[in-house]
């Protein structure tokens, strides 16, 4: 497997939580455990070796916008709707304002938490929340693009380049330019790079096939 598409079945790509059963379970361990089993769900999304492709067909609110933003990637269709709309209910989406706040301008997501309006795919895509915004008939074509784009590099590099990208995001500037040039360092004297750079030189295209998949 090179690459995750996480999709929607149904008419949207993901509600959020169940208010029904939030209700039906007025207990503060039992939110606890909830949303401790959502965000361990989100991180396990960043931890996979593979970039994880969100496919946003429709409406996408509260953890449902979480897990867009989660998501390495995300391609939508231009009719996809996007909020974190707890506050209309007195429910402030804390979860989904950490990978928001990560993903979009700080005022920006603070306004998205502040007020629960929608957004649709095109102001998601100006604000950074997704990457591209394409009508509904276009969507798989252009993940399949996307993926085409990614699974056509050696997997072993994407998995490092992955896990580093993350990793630097969270330390300052000096720390993450002292692991990044760690990670660069390493990959230089891997065969496959060595490969990729001879191919550069000779004018080839290089040889990924010794590449586990």
């Amino acid at each position: 497997m090179r690459v995750v598409v996480l999709g929607g079945a149904g008419r949207a790509f993901c509600a959020g939580h169940d208010l029904k059963q939030m209700q039906a379970n007025r207990d503060l361990a039992y939110y606890r455990r909830l949303f401790d089993d959502c965000s361990r769900l989100m991180m396990r999304i960043q931890t996979l070796p593979q970039p994880v492709i969100a496919r946003v067909h429709g409406l996408a609110t509260a953890a449902g916008c979480q897990l867009v933003a989660m998501c390495d990637l995300a391609v939508a269709a231009a009719e996809a709707h996007f909020a974190v709309s707890g506050i209309n209910i007195g429910l402030f989406c804390a979860t989904p304002a950490v990978p928001l706040s990560r993903n979009v301008g700080r005022k920006a997501a603070f306004e998205m938490l502040v007020t629960g309006e929608f957004i649709d795919g095109a102001t998601a895509m100006q604000r950074g929340l997704i990457n591209r915004c394409v009508p509904a008939d276009r969507l798989d074509r252009e993940i399949d693009a996307l993926a085409a784009a990614i699974v056509s590099k050696p997997p072993s590099v994407i998995a490092a380049g992955k896990a580093l990208f993350y990793a630097q995001l969270e330390l300052g500037i000096m720390p993450a330019f002292e692991i990044a040039g760690q990670a660069m360092a390493c990959n230089l004297v891997e065969e496959v790079a060595q490969e990729g750079v001879a191919a550069f030189i000779e004018k080839r295209p290089p040889k990924w096939s010794h590449e586990p998949d």
